[in-house]
């Protein structure tokens, strides 16, 4: 029997509060796999040891200019001399938009090419939720947004336990 518990951050920026409902809904399907602990933090409380000892990473930020914050870009930024310890962990991403066409895509590419700057491997939602780069909205997340976003946690927290050795 599988007893070891993994750990998945879910990081996110939240000026508003909707990236932060959203990353809740992220966690709320993580904790709903056995053997996962999702551990739930705010980027102003991130640490090293948060990357370190995580084996996936779902970072959610708020579109800023059609990029990822500056608080997020921050993390990533501080945290480059350990890169290779992040090699081939789980990366995922989601943000929050205040426009319709206000650039999530491009954000979403953003938090990804830091992801692969680290050498993880990056996982987009899943196909029964809307099979793209991650989980966006626009506004406070919806009640079908929460669902993809639950599934999203779930998708990295089931790869997290594949990929363990």
């Amino acid at each position: 029997m599988d007893t070891k518990t993994d750990k998945i951050l879910v990081m996110y920026y939240s000026k508003t509060g909707n990236t932060k409902k959203l990353a809740q809904m992220i966690a709320k399907g993580i904790n709903e796999v056995d053997n996962i602990e999702c551990i739930l933090k705010p980027t102003s409380e991130v640490t090293k040891d948060d990357f370190i000892s995580c084996s996936g990473i779902i970072a959610g930020s708020p579109v800023y200019f059609g990029t990822m914050a500056a608080e997020m870009k921050d993390i990533f930024d501080r945290f480059v001399n350990i890169r290779s310890k992040m090699e081939d962990k789980i990366g995922a991403a989601f943000v929050t938009a205040a426009d319709e066409s206000g650039g999530k895509e491009t954000t979403i590419m953003s938090i990804i090419q830091a992801f692969l700057i680290y050498g993880m491997i990056i996982v987009g939602d899943p196909l029964d939720a809307t099979g793209h780069y991650g989980v966006a909205c626009t506004g406070a997340p919806n009640e079908e947004t929460s669902k993809n976003a639950m599934k999203l946690g779930r998708r990295v927290a089931f790869l997290v336990k594949k990929l363990r050795i």
